[in-house]
């Protein structure tokens, strides 16, 4: 077993209400995404309510942003699920149809210890310290990814970057 998992978050801006017609194929998306991000190599924990996904969750400053919040074993299986899937891939290329485009910084890498699960405080706290000081070891990007502690580098095939 390894001594820490990659938590990740991502936020997103809907162009619209999530009971809106503009978001209706995004929202039928969500439960079949997160079926086969649950059964995924490496998949460890996601934020959900009762409901089964995170879309009721509000954080950031922003009541209308979306979070999504998971835990992986490895920075490799976050990227194979996140980049390679064909369900995941249908989603990623209809984004900017469904999302504002951000001028920050929405989505953070961090590694934590097995076992842990963060809180949306903690991605917030880490959100703020990408933005503020760009990639670094406590919140990185998969641009600009960094080993878990420890260990002396990152050896996954660095092909993971989204092709949508």
């Amino acid at each position: 077993m390894n001594d820490f998992h990659l938590a990740q978050v991502n936020i997103a801006l809907p162009v619209a209400p999530l009971d809106s017609a503009e978001l209706a194929d995004f929202v039928a998306a969500l439960d079949p995404v997160n079926a086969v991000a649950d059964a995924a190599p490496g998949f460890v924990w996601r934020l959900q309510t009762e409901d089964g996904d995170a879309t009721a969750v509000r954080a950031f400053g922003d009541d209308r942003l979306i979070v999504n919040m998971s835990v992986w074993e490895s920075i490799e299986d976050l990227a194979e699920f996140a980049f390679r899937d064909q369900d995941h891939q249908a989603v990623l290329r209809r984004r900017r149809e469904w999302f504002h485009r951000m001028r920050e910084a929405h989505s953070v890498l961090w590694w934590v210890p097995a076992g842990h699960r963060p809180t949306v405080a903690e991605a917030e706290h880490r959100l703020g310290l990408l933005r503020e000081h760009g990639p670094t070891p406590e919140a990185f990007t998969f641009r600009a990814p960094f080993p878990p502690p420890g260990a002396p580098s990152i050896t996954a095939d660095r092909d993971w970057f989204c092709p949508a």
